[in-house]
């Protein structure tokens, strides 16, 4: 509706405002369109107001056809920009979202370190804190811990890879396996100190490279706690 309004309201100055002129106070609202970055909306706004330049300011008037060469490839940039400039707002979008996603991982991190490092938290309340950090950023089911126990089908490495059955399992295609527990083993120092048991059973989560690292890290600070913990005897299993 804004380029069909602007376009009529710019009949008005048909003779003294250049149809290259109008042209671009359309591609200034096909930009606040686009930068919403939702790409749908900036290629309507192209759309309209390629169709809208056409009715309005183009001869023959108040009709859909253009027939000066001039004002046919205006038409034709008015969509081109549209496209282009909703894919960059996108990509823009994206980037935002990936640098956010980052800082959360790395404040998760930091934040459970300092706990560590500040022993303000019971190993317990720790273990539970971690496992619920876990389930939270690779959007699963649950996140147990169990001192030790009975191989499970798939693990995650320390490196973020994921193994099944002994072989590379590719995340990204087939998202975490929801037939079996995955074994994220507890280190501290290259010591295992216990193992995370992780459940992605009632939906397929599919988490990038970074997020499973991060579960790792995350994982091993939990490490660092027991190995400091050692001396008063094995933690008790929480859920």
């Amino acid at each position: 509706m804004v380029p069909f309004a602007a376009c009529a309201v710019l009949t008005l100055f048909r003779d003294s405002v250049a149809n290259t002129n109008a042209a671009l106070g359309l591609v200034l609202l096909i930009v606040v369109a686009a930068s919403t970055g939702i790409r749908a909306a900036g290629l309507v706004a192209a759309l309209s107001s390629a169709a809208w330049f056409d009715y309005f300011l183009t001869a023959p008037y108040i009709h859909f056809a253009i027939t000066d060469r001039a004002d046919i490839e205006t038409a034709v940039l008015l969509m081109l920009v549209g496209a282009a400039v909703s894919e960059v707002a996108l990509w823009g979008r994206r980037q935002q979202a990936h640098a956010s996603r980052g800082q959360g991982y790395l404040d998760g991190v930091l934040s459970t370190a300092a706990t560590v490092g500040a022993g303000l938290s019971s190993t317990s309340s720790l273990i539970e804190h971690v496992g619920q950090q876990i389930v939270d950023l690779l959007e699963i089911d649950s996140c147990r811990f169990d001192p030790s126990g009975a191989p499970v089908l798939a693990t995650l490495n320390q490196d973020g890879t994921l193994t099944y059955n002994g072989r590379p399992y590719n995340v990204g295609r087939l998202g975490l396996p929801t037939d079996s527990e995955i074994e994220l083993v507890i280190q501290s120092g290259g010591v295992a100190g216990g193992r995370f048991l992780l459940t992605a059973a009632s939906t397929v989560a599919r988490p990038t490279l970074d997020q499973l690292r991060v579960a790792v890290a995350l994982a091993n600070q939990v490490g660092a706690a027991l190995a400091a913990a050692h001396r008063d005897g094995p933690p008790t299993a929480s859920s």
